[in-house]
């Protein structure tokens, strides 16, 4: 089992049409985002123009939480809203149109991948996934099978487990949880 520890402020930024784009990993690190050959990304995003266009990406699954208020979005000219820390899913080919400014999490899942899932969470957790992603949304200490780790809002930590072995998880505080088969 691998842990690694990717805080908010280590995340490299560029630039994306409505605003930054801080990526924390791509997977598996040999790929890149230019290539579109990524089995996962994870980013925060600012949403800094209205309306924004979001980029589409051919044959990706997508999840995204706002992080500091509510998103007023269309989705293929379909107006929805969603409230802090609601998670959205859609497909990345998808026209997708955000008419609120804000903070971002955006996590990419190739859909060659049979099995991957993000939920909000916090207490005690059993999982047994090859990888999972542990991103807060405040001060957080996560301890995974009698580790601890200090998390300040909007880090990540990401635990690969290709035994898969079952883990326990302990979250002081709410964190979003994903989890990846291949």
């Amino acid at each position: 089992m691998k842990i690694s520890f990717l805080p908010k402020k280590d995340s490299k930024a560029s630039i994306w049409s409505g605003g930054l784009t801080y990526e924390y990993t791509i997977y598996p690190e040999t790929t890149s985002y230019a290539d579109r050959d990524f089995a996962f990304r994870i980013s925060s995003a600012s949403i800094e123009k209205v309306p924004s266009e979001f980029t589409k990406f051919k044959g990706y699954h997508r999840y995204l939480v706002m992080l500091d208020n509510s998103l007023d979005i269309e989705v293929n000219k379909e107006k929805k809203i969603y409230e802090k820390y609601k998670i959205m899913e859609f497909n990345s080919d998808d026209e997708v149109t955000s008419y609120t400014k804000g903070a971002d999490f955006n996590w990419m899942v190739s859909e060659k991948i049979s099995h991957h899932k993000l939920k909000i969470a916090n207490g005690n957790q059993n999982c047994n996934a090859q990888i999972i992603l542990l991103f807060s949304l405040d001060t957080t200490v996560i301890t995974i099978n009698e580790k601890s780790y200090y998390l300040d809002p909007h880090d990540l930590l990401i635990v690969e487990n290709p035994e898969k072995e079952n883990i326990m998880i302990h979250s002081s505080n709410e964190c979003l949880i994903g989890i990846l088969d291949f």
